[in-house]
């Protein structure tokens, strides 16, 4: 460590020799200079005082009874915290094999005795700028894998606002598109179905009133099997008011989901948001095992008694539908593993309160859990193990810095080879009110 004197920090270099006029003299030498100077007269002394105070650079005679110089800088490389020192052998011996083993253990640098203290000084300080440079070259790449981690984070926050701007967009255009003539049909069925029911009154009364129909009409009757059409007639008007319903009700969950015309912050109903991102990916619950067989996937839902939430409602529906959509891509990945296996995939949804005013959405599936090799990567911008087409790599982060940096609550889980759970905790009331 570098020792501040009179306002200028000086090196710390540690001498180590078995032979204490060695120590003195180069103690004395470096201390002139203006270096901070620590002595240690054996191996196992060396070793303690480095692990008290780590030094800048040390001085170390390889010929030491106890533990030789060699032995005590392998101890140092094997050590993460002190691994980088830079270490200036000191010996008698000249031997070209010495040097090479010098070098081979970790030795920065080797001065033969008797040495002369202008080479001494020249070695020292030539260590002692080379770990200067290091060290800034570790900062300026540190501070460069910093501003690339600020870009990429930047990068993704400006690709989601726009698929959020877009898919705002697609929305108000999909719902002005399909809710005019949908509530057409809609408002015609119930008067069409009206008229149906007259017209069947009327025909019945005439089989009650001409029970012998003309040969040309029995031979129409026998072509359109009027009794089956009479029957069929109304399971086809009842199929298409459930589609007409079914069509509603997924225009009313795209309005949901992205909030349209309404402010940016709103007291919401999570559940609401929960159930119409459930509706957005329903034809997705279906799985494809084989070729030729299918499985559905089982949704068990555990709602709570949550508060109205004020929140940023369009963006936490785009973490439900991010969150929701990993989940089934897992289960997916688990069915085709487990093909010849019973297996049911199931995905849980839970919400409840904790701690007073903050609540927590739960969303938990069966499946193979996530890799530990990818785990430190998660919430990286643009990571992603999906085939090329198929993932960006923004929806872990994107709802990361929702949740997280929007909402000042916590996106966390947990997962094992039985499956993973994704926790969010946002507080009830916005930042804004809070």
């Amino acid at each position: 460590m570098n020792i501040l004197i009179d306002n200028e920090l000086k090196a710390d270099i540690l001498v180590v020799d078995d032979i204490p006029d060695n120590v003195r003299v180069l103690s004395t030498i470096l201390l002139k200079q203006g270096y901070h100077v620590r002595k240690a007269i054996s191996g196992k002394m060396a070793l303690m005082a480095i692990r008290t105070t780590i030094p800048d650079l040390i001085l170390l005679d390889i010929n030491m009874p106890d533990m030789s110089g060699y032995q005590v800088c392998q101890e140092l490389r094997n050590d993460r915290r002190t691994a980088q020192i830079p270490v200036i052998f000191l010996s008698a011996l000249d031997d070209v094999l010495d040097k090479v083993k010098a070098f081979q253990v970790g030795g920065a640098d080797y001065v033969t005795k008797p040495f002369q203290i202008e080479e001494v000084l020249a070695r020292i300080q030539h260590q002692l700028t080379i770990q200067d440079l290091q060290t800034q070259l570790h900062v300026q790449n540190e501070q460069l894998r910093q501003a690339l981690d600020h870009l990429k984070t930047t990068q993704a926050q400006l690709i989601q606002k726009e698929k959020l701007i877009g898919l705002g967009q697609f929305v108000a255009g999909i719902a002005h598109e399909f809710n005019n003539p949908v509530n057409f049909i809609a408002g015609n069925l119930s008067p069409a179905g009206d008229y149906i029911q007259d017209l069947l009154k009327l025909i019945k009364l005439y089989q009650t009133e001409y029970p012998q129909p003309t040969p040309a009409i029995q031979q129409v009757i026998n072509e359109i099997d009027l009794d089956f059409l009479l029957c069929d007639l109304k399971k086809l008007f009842g199929s298409m008011q459930t589609g007409v319903e079914r069509i509603c009700a997924i225009i009313l969950a795209l309005r949901i989901f992205s909030h349209l015309d309404e402010s940016d912050i709103k007291p919401v109903n999570v559940h609401h948001g929960l159930d119409s991102t459930l509706l957005l990916l329903n034809h997705r619950l279906t799985i494809q095992v084989t070729t030729s067989a299918t499985t559905s996937i089982k949704v068990v839902k555990h709602y709570g008694n949550l508060p109205i939430v004020t929140c940023y409602a369009r963006q936490l529906n785009q973490v439900f539908f991010n969150l929701l959509s990993n989940a089934i891509d897992a289960l997916e990945v688990a069915s085709q593993h487990y093909k010849q296996v019973a297996y049911e995939p199931t995905l849980w949804i839970e919400t409840k309160v904790i701690d007073r005013d903050m609540i927590q959405i739960s969303i938990k599936d069966n499946g193979l859990g996530i890799p530990e090799a990818i785990r430190a990567r998660l919430f990286e911008p643009f990571f992603t193990t999906k085939s090329v087409g198929q993932g960006t790599g923004l929806g872990l982060p994107t709802s990361y810095q929702i949740v997280v940096g929007k909402h000042g609550g916590t996106l966390t889980y947990h997962t094992a080879s039985e499956g993973t759970e994704f926790q969010i905790v946002i507080p009830a009331r916005s930042p804004q009110e809070s």
